[in-house]
């Protein structure tokens, strides 16, 4: 019983969050596991809890690094 959670930055909308779980359970479905089965978590997460390349990704987008 798989349970996938999608870490994305915040701002995607509704459809494009359902299409994400659609995918990834396809993938699953594909593999034999059945759809009931499939468990997939999304968390919005602010850019600004979102570290990389040292910085506050909000930080590093808006500088254009």
């Amino acid at each position: 019983m798989p349970v996938i959670k999608v870490d994305l930055w915040k701002g995607r909308t509704e459809e494009q969050k359902a299409e994400i779980i659609k995918g990834i359970t396809s993938v699953f479905e594909k593999q034999g596991v059945p759809k009931e089965h499939v468990t997939v978590i999304i968390n919005d997460i602010d850019k600004s809890n979102w570290g990389m390349r040292g910085e506050q990704a909000s930080k590093v987008m808006q500088d254009g690094k």
